[in-house]
């Protein structure tokens, strides 16, 4: 359904701890869940412009990204910066099991929703059963 190990995370979050930067300012949370025949994906992006939210699907990666800047132009003197800016960013593997065509997303009060129906080829579905009738007749003789 929905690759749970991202390689880059890693190397974002050493890179990060070298550089002295905090690890949040290069990606996003995220909770990613099933609820009834649909994925749903959220993630933290407050203070975001939503006209800033970029969704991309290649093959079966969703890369998400999205910006935050703050207008200082009328500040004298910053005394503390510690809210992270710039571009924010979390690639998704989606699982082959999912419907990336019929993708949505809506953004509401910092959190950005994403639902991705499962495909109706791997939802569960019943399989009859069906009893030769040979063999019927052969039970009821019994």
């Amino acid at each position: 359904m929905l690759m749970r190990w991202d390689p880059f995370r890693d190397i974002d979050r050493v890179a990060a701890s070298l550089l002295g930067d905090e690890p949040s300012s290069r990606t996003m949370a995220m909770d990613a869940y099933r609820q009834g025949d649909e994925l749903r994906i959220d993630l933290d992006l407050p203070g975001i412009d939503p006209e800033s939210i970029e969704l991309t699907v290649e093959r079966n990666v969703l890369s998400i990204s999205a910006r935050r800047s703050v207008d200082r132009s009328g500040v004298d003197q910053l005394i503390v910066s510690e809210r992270p800016q710039g571009v924010f960013t979390r690639q998704v593997f989606l699982g082959d099991s999912l419907d990336a065509d019929a993708l949505e997303a809506a953004y509401d009060h910092g959190v950005l929703s994403i639902k991705v129906p499962v495909l109706e080829s791997a939802k569960p579905r019943r399989i009859p059963v069906t009893v030769d009738s040979g063999e019927r007749a052969a039970i009821e003789a019994g």
